[in-house]
Formats: structure tokens, C-alpha cells, sequence
């Protein structure tokens, strides 16, 4: 599990991409560009993460149960393990590919 430090500067990170992010319809193929595709992804990890931010927040307040707020820590944890296994997998195929001789 990651420590609050840590993950305030990976949200943080995410909030940043997110609003700098360019999207779009590819006008070749018509559907959603990889940019666009990619901003979608990092618009749901951080709903999951704002979501975790309120439980925790209601919990805090007497609002919210204990399990509500470990649900959506879970779900946000998930979502964020997921965006950088994907991150790793897009590096990766980077490097083999700088790697592949001409």
C-alpha cells in the first residue's frame, strides 16, 4: 500500500495530466484517439479517488461508515495500481521498440 505521500503526488499528478490532456476523435478512423482514450482512464481514477477523499471526509464526520470508506479506498487503490501497470506495459513497449534495430 502506497504511504499519503506518495499517493496526494500521484493524484495530484493525475489532476495535472488530466486537465493538460488532448483528446479527440481521430479523423482517420473515426473513433476515439489514444489521448482521448487515455484521458477517459485518468478521469475515472481520479472520480474514484475524489469519491475515496468524500467517504473519508463523511467518515471523519460521523457521517459515514467504516466500510463505505474502505470500499472506495480499495476501488481507488485499484484504479490507480491499474494506471501504472498500464503506464509500466506503455514504457516497456517503448524501450523494446528503441531497441529493435533498423
Amino acid at each position: 500500500m502506497a504511504s499519503p505521500t506518495v499517493a496526494a503526488n500521484a493524484y495530484a499528478s493525475l489532476g495535472r495530466m488530466l486537465e493538460s490532456g488532448a483528446g479527440g476523435k481521430s479523423p482517420e478512423a473515426g473513433g476515439p484517439s489514444f489521448g482521448a482514450v487515455l484521458k477517459d482512464a485518468i478521469g475515472s481514477v481520479m472520480d474514484a479517488g475524489r469519491k475515496s477523499d468524500a467517504q473519508t471526509l463523511a467518515m471523519a464526520s460521523g457521517k459515514a461508515n467504516v466500510m463505505d470508506v474502505v470500499t472506495a479506498v480499495a476501488e481507488t487503490d485499484v484504479a490507480v495500481s491499474t494506471l501504472v501497470s498500464v503506464r509500466d506495459r506503455v514504457i516497456q513497449a517503448y524501450e523494446d521498440i528503441m531497441k529493435m534495430p533498423i
